[in-house]
């Protein structure tokens, strides 16, 4: 290849690079697994709604509905400047749902995945707000709608990052939530700031503040034991202050690395546990208990 050549390449490169936006890289992910896409309108915001394997819903007499929740993406340049699409830039929680045979949604936050100009919308609940009672209404209510609209009688949360702090405030609103399973997730918002550094999130819900959740709901918590967005330390205190939950630590993992190896196997131990209880063993990847 001439010099002149790959100049040329490289220009055209960047120039479709640079006209990828996160949200069309969201859409094009979905895309290539063929999932259904909608928009559901509650509380006054448009939410994403992606669906997969909707027809596999029926199983054992009983619908079954796993509903995935993603991380909080990119809300800050720098930790100060807000972005205009605070849309992650790595959709894992996404990239998991194209791993799960189960009747699965996903289901996007207020002001995501390219809405952050609609009426309503401000840089506060992607920043300070993201986990405000008005995000978690919002959300809680497009689920109850997935719920009536297929016919659902048994829901399992799933949430990576901040996803997961969502699906711990949303849990309680929700009569049908039988599991929770977080990745990686910043549930004491309060501990997480001050490790960091960062501001408060002062008008957000922290998940640490809450009533621990129902007996009835069984709960996992993935940590990378090299996470250092949300270090293990930081939520160690707060899982085991849970009822009916387990902590589970996989030590050469990441914030991000290497969820998907082993989520056929995590989909597995919850599909075959009893409602509402914890598996009687561990699941057999490189992990311990805490």
């Amino acid at each position: 290849m001439t010099v002149k050549r790959f100049i040329i390449l490289f220009t055209a490169l960047v120039t479709l690079m640079g006209c990828s936006t996160p949200t069309t890289r969201l859409y094009n992910l979905a895309k290539s697994h063929n999932f259904s896409r909608s928009v559901v309108n509650t509380h006054g915001f448009d939410h994403l709604v992606f669906t997969s394997n909707i027809s596999n819903a029926k199983s054992n007499a009983k619908s079954v509905l796993h509903v995935y929740l993603e991380g909080d993406g990119s809300p800050w340049k720098y930790r100060v400047v807000t972005l205009p699409d605070p849309t992650p830039r790595d959709p894992l929680a996404l990239r998991l749902m194209a791993l799960d045979s189960a009747a699965s949604v996903y289901v996007g936050r207020p002001c995501y995945n390219g809405t952050s100009k609609d009426p309503g919308c401000d840089a506060s609940l992607w920043t300070s707000a993201r986990y405000s009672p008005k995000v978690v209404g919002s959300m809680a209510a497009v689920i109850k709608q997935l719920i009536e609209q297929y016919d659902v009688n048994e829901v399992k949360l799933i949430g990576h990052s901040g996803g997961g702090a969502l699906a711990m405030l949303i849990a309680p609103r929700i009569k049908q939530v039988s599991q929770v399973v977080t990745i990686a997730a910043n549930l004491d918002t309060e501990a997480w700031t001050t490790h960091h550094g960062y501001s408060r999130l002062y008008t957000s819900l922290n998940p640490a503040d809450q009533p621990a959740l129902s007996q009835r709901i069984a709960q996992w918590h993935f940590v990378g034991g090299r996470d250092s967005v949300v270090p293990p330390s930081l939520v160690k205190g707060y899982i085991g202050d849970q009822k009916n939950a387990l902590g589970i630590s996989i030590n050469n993992f990441s914030h991000g690395c290497c969820w998907e190896g082993v989520w056929g196997q995590v989909i597995q131990g919850i599909t075959t546990s009893a409602t509402g209880v914890l598996p009687g063993e561990r699941f057999k990847i490189p992990s311990r208990q805490f």
